[in-house]
């Protein structure tokens, strides 16, 4: 093989790549986008597309993938050097949020063919790290709550959730939402209001779209 020819399987990840960028963007444009639509997008062939993925919600399921990874990176990022319970959580909640708002209508779409408990399933190791993190802070007595440390991280999770689609629905705007998610999961671990609204107020590295 010349040292100029590029290997077929190096070709097949490249058009699976190109095919979930393309798909994304489509279905972001339209959310009832076909795997024609996306194919053409894409400039390749509708067989292409359904060698990659056998079918639409294989392929949608592959994005939410893609988009845990995501969140998983930025919750990571977030939190990361932070020794404060409260700023920490806060930092993970703004962060996640920005990938949150990038992926919204895909979260609306993944409900319909992933399933809310195969989003929940794929966010779990990301759910368990803000337990601890949340347990930690109700130890140190950053945060007081009658729920235990798992469920508070739920009611994190499901917060995200219902401002992305508070967001869809056009009722916030990304910018609002982003700051409301982080003030309302430390609010819901009882730091108090003026605290977790000066807190977020002063991370101005937080940057989103608005």
């Amino acid at each position: 093989m010349s040292a100029m020819t590029t290997p077929p399987s190096s070709r097949a990840d490249a058009n699976r790549r190109r095919i979930l960028d393309v798909a994304l963007t489509e279905l972001l444009r339209d959310p009832d986008a076909s795997m024609d639509q996306i194919a053409r997008a894409a400039g390749v062939v509708r067989r292409t597309v359904y060698g990659h993925f056998p079918s639409r919600e294989a392929l949608v399921g592959t994005l939410v993938d893609d988009a845990v990874e995501s969140v998983a990176a930025a919750h990571a990022a977030g939190r990361s050097g932070v020794e404060d319970p409260a700023e920490a959580v806060a930092r993970s909640v703004l962060a996640v949020w920005e990938v949150a708002d990038r992926y919204r209508i895909l979260v609306a779409l993944a409900q319909r063919s992933v399933t809310m408990q195969g989003i929940r399933d794929r966010l779990a190791p990301v759910r368990r790290d803000i337990g601890e993190l949340l347990r930690r802070g109700l130890e140190e007595g950053v945060f007081s709550s009658p729920l235990p440390p798992a469920a508070l991280a739920y009611v994190t999770e499901q917060t995200l959730f219902a401002l992305v689609d508070a967001v869809n629905d056009g009722l916030l705007t990304a910018r609002e939402a982003g700051r409301a998610a982080a003030v309302t999961v430390l609010t819901a671990a009882g730091v108090p209001a003026s605290r977790a609204t000066g807190l977020v107020a002063g991370l101005n590295d937080w940057k989103a779209d608005g």
